[in-house]
């Protein structure tokens, strides 16, 4: 690597050692000169350095941030101490999940006293039958600082586990094999896979996805079969294009193995009966641009959602052995105003989740008398979902709901007889009443007239004066509809004076599927628009003031928050941008690097002029510019897959340069994990401490 000039890491860390304290100057990353030229137009990149990540000094650069940010809020640490222990306290330490039968067994995971990982477990024929642990978080993390687990598949015999884990946090997984009788662990060890794992219903062959090492696009399916060198394993199936990723599953039925293939605007799916795993997947219905379709086996058809000539997806079927598009026929059709999110397939009924007026709903269809009714949740705004339902044949739906004020919950619905019956509900310790708290659903304006739902929720009593303190958050990406959900965590800002809100910004779905078409590609300034638009009505409506108004967001959601302060610097009275995709125009460019050719659909190909002079016009990293902005904390991973490290520190090394301010601009990369942040449940606390206390710091709230 180029060296023009020494990072001055070592003596910010030695200044900050010597009791600095808050005084303590940020550091200075050096400039070297890195030029881009596409479309005859040069960029000027003088932080490229920070791409190096096995570079000695750019690691003592982020660790000189890491221990600048400390310094400069030293003077709460108090308060993030309170503030976690009043969060941790709100945990119940051996929570556990709402158990769910499958096979003769009843299935949870629960937490011990202290521990950081769950504990999954079993019981058999019945909830008071003996506890079987089939794998201990805790014990497995031991001796790492980061941990997580994914796969957890019991194979259809009840007897095997298969498993995996990560250490690291850029998500790639080892699995194993575990004999639920003896305990042992299978010499069956397959590393270094996405932790998609499948069996089939033979009980010792198992499908599994590997990514790309380079880009981590999930791109081939292989086939081990228990006792084989993994070495030996067959590559079943490789996507060739780099815009698509596949994955492998079984349907509800236990009758097929699927092979699904997808990117933003097209799927694929192939089949193979699962009780033949030898055998040759064939495909579904070849992959067309703009068709996308999403299938689940049924008796002797297969249920197609699908968005063929319905904008908001409809539902159609075919029959078992013809499965190309001509043979789909119409079951339930498109509507203007509803979009059909998702199918949930039982013998004698259909569960129908769709989005109506920005909110979630969900409906039951009874297959034999043709009726459909929906549920009722009673609340201003809420999140519903279908929860884990593996039987088909069982009147009984569970179904998850939370709201700003309701804890997460799980019911139980009768389908037929329409009782529900609450079978679990998140405790919140700590003296917590629902009855305290107030939500509303309402909408801004946008300035080109649209109305954008807000959520919000705060402390009974609050007087709209604009005196109150308010985070506002959005995502807007990827069609993603951010619902309105219990955060226990959210109290500490709650109960402190805060208002919480949601912006429902285009680029989700909440209002159906043209809410994300209006917000990507060439019409992606919506997003940001609309969440300074509802910045500026949370305002008017006096529920806060310009000098006590903060954002937030994540990934693109921190896409989001760096334009926003780009733009409007001075609506912001601090902003949390968390793993944040600011450099949008060099990592577009790049298709060497995690997500960037499967996201050409989301944000355009910037090697297309049109799309990169429209790219050019928002991305954060290329407008940084000269004049005061609103304080920042910016927080990164270093092993992030989604969103490489080197993107918001190049950010803050930038705005610290050009800034005209003397507002705190503060970085903190987490150097033991990835795009999630730290693992476990209370260590990941200690992040939201840190993000609540630098808010509620400038608020002048404690």
């Amino acid at each position: 690597m180029q060296t023009t000039y020494k990072v001055v890491a070592m003596m910010i860390l030695a200044s900050v050692a010597a009791g600095c304290g808050g005084g303590a100057e940020p550091p200075v990353a050096k400039q070297v000169a890195h030029e881009m030229t596409i479309h005859g137009d040069t960029r000027t990149d003088d932080y490229y350095w920070l791409r190096e990540r096995e570079d000695p000094e750019v690691i003592a650069y982020l660790e000189a941030e890491n221990a600048y940010t400390e310094a400069a809020l030293d003077h709460v640490s108090g308060l993030r101490t309170e503030l976690f222990e009043e969060m941790k306290g709100r945990i119940k330490e051996d929570e556990s999940s709402a158990p769910y039968e499958l096979r003769g067994y009843w299935y949870y995971d629960r937490y011990r006293p202290g521990g950081e990982y769950e504990v999954v477990c079993r019981r058999r024929g019945s909830m008071d039958g003996p506890e079987e642990i089939m794998l201990d978080g805790d014990a497995l993390s031991e001796g790492h600082d980061y941990f997580a687990m994914r796969g957890a598949e019991v194979s259809p015999d009840n007897r095997l586990l298969i498993y995996g884990t990560d250490t690291v946090g850029r998500r790639f997984y080892t699995l194993r094999v575990k004999n639920l009788e003896t305990g042992e662990l299978l010499p069956d060890v397959i590393p270094d896979v996405t932790g998609n794992v499948e069996w089939a219903m033979d009980n010792r062959t198992l499908f599994y996805s590997r990514q790309d090492p380079e880009t981590l696009r999930t791109y081939q399916i292989w086939r081990h079969e228990l006792g084989t060198d993994p070495a030996d394993d067959v590559l079943v199936f490789t996507e060739e294009d780099d815009t698509f990723g596949c994955w492998v599953w079984r349907t509800k039925s236990d009758e097929y193995l699927v092979i699904s293939s997808s990117q933003t605007l097209s799927t694929e799916s192939r089949l193979l009966a699962a009780d033949d795993p030898t055998g040759e997947f064939r495909v579904f219905q070849p992959r067309q641009r703009d068709l996308e379709y999403h299938i689940e086996h049924h008796g002797d058809r297969f249920l197609v959602h699908t968005n063929l000539h319905a904008t908001n997806f409809r539902l159609m079927d075919c029959p078992e052995d013809k499965t190309w598009l001509a043979h789909w026929r119409e079951v339930e059709p498109h509507r203007q105003d509803v979009l059909l999110e998702d199918v949930d397939v039982f013998t004698d009924f259909l569960v129908l989740t769709e989005r109506r007026n920005g909110l979630s709903h969900l409906r039951v269809m009874d297959l034999r008398s043709g009726e459909s009714h929906d549920l009722d949740f009673g609340e201003p705004t809420w999140s519903a979902w279908s929860a884990y339902n593996p039987q088909m044949d069982t009147r009984t739906l569970r179904y998850g709901y939370s709201s700003l004020t309701t804890p997460r919950s799980t019911y139980a619905y009768d389908m037929t007889t329409r009782e529900r019956e609450l079978v679990k509900q998140q405790e919140v310790l700590g003296g917590f009443d629902p009855a305290d708290y107030q939500a509303e659903y309402l909408h801004a304006t946008a300035r080109d007239g649209t109305p954008v739902p807000i959520s919000l929720v705060y402390r009974k009593g609050l007087a709209r004066d604009g005196k109150a303190p308010l985070l506002l958050y959005a995502y807007g990406s990827y069609g993603y509809s951010r619902d309105a959900d219990f955060r226990s965590t959210r109290l500490s800002l709650l109960d402190r004076g805060f208002v919480y809100a949601i912006a429902h910004v285009r680029g989700g779905q909440e209002m159906g599927r043209q809410w994300y078409e209006d917000g990507k590609l060439l019409k992606k300034m919506n997003t940001f628009t609309d969440f300074i638009d509802c910045g500026e009505h949370l305002v008017a409506e006096g529920y806060t003031s310009r000098d006590k108004l903060f954002a937030a967001g994540g990934s693109a959601g921190g896409l989001l928050v760096g334009v926003v302060v780009n733009e409007a610097p001075d609506l912001w009275r601090g902003a949390v941008a968390a793993v944040p995709f600011v450099d949008v125009i060099t990592t577009m460019l790049d298709d060497t690097i995690p997500l960037t050719t499967g996201e050409y659909d989301e944000w355009g190909n910037p090697h297309d002029k049109t799309y990169y002079d429209y790219m050019l016009s928002y991305s954060p990293y290329d407008n940084v510019r000269a004049q005061d902005y609103p304080s920042l904390l910016v927080t990164a991973g270093l092993h992030d897959s989604q969103v490489q490290y080197w993107e918001p520190a190049k950010w803050v090394a930038k705005m610290r340069a050009e800034k005209t301010d003397d507002n705190r601009l503060l970085l903190r990369t987490n150097m033991d994990a990835g795009h999630g942040g730290q693992s476990g449940r209370y260590r990941s606390l200690e992040e939201t401490a840190l993000e609540f206390a630098f808010c509620l710091d400038l608020a002048g709230v404690r």
